[in-house]
């Protein structure tokens, strides 16, 4: 059973995976878990765990673009969901599609990349 009707990645998000990959081994298989549990439990079941925020004050209504704060690495022992791996997606509800924006390391980067964001859905 597809949990959605479509998952796309930009490809500045291939590249910043790929480049994480080296790190953490363990991150496709992570990411398939986090599409698996976390988006379908907020976005299928509307349960919120607080593993996901809607980003504030980018003024686009849809798709609204999320950060995942917490994100279980197995790579990275004894951190759990605070492994300090930060994922920015989109989910449009319309059309049950999720777009990975950017994935980034939180103690490398503080925050998303708004331009990026408002260059995809503006």
């Amino acid at each position: 059973m597809k949990k959605f009707i479509e998952i796309k990645k930009l490809p500045e998000f291939e590249k910043e995976f790929k480049k994480l990959l080296k790190k953490s081994q363990s991150l496709a298989e992570d990411l398939d878990v986090f599409i698996d549990k976390q988006l379908v439990l907020t976005h299928k079941l509307g349960v919120d765990n607080g593993g996901v925020v809607r980003i504030a004050g980018l003024g686009i209504e849809e798709p609204k673009v999320y950060k995942a704060k917490k994100f279980a690495c197995k790579s990275l022992k004894g951190k759990g969901g605070q492994s300090g791996i930060r994922i920015i997606y989109s989910y449009s509800s319309t059309r049950d599609v999720v777009e990975f924006i950017e994935i980034y390391y939180k103690g490398e980067k503080e925050n998303e990349d708004r331009a990026r964001i408002f260059g995809q859905y503006r």
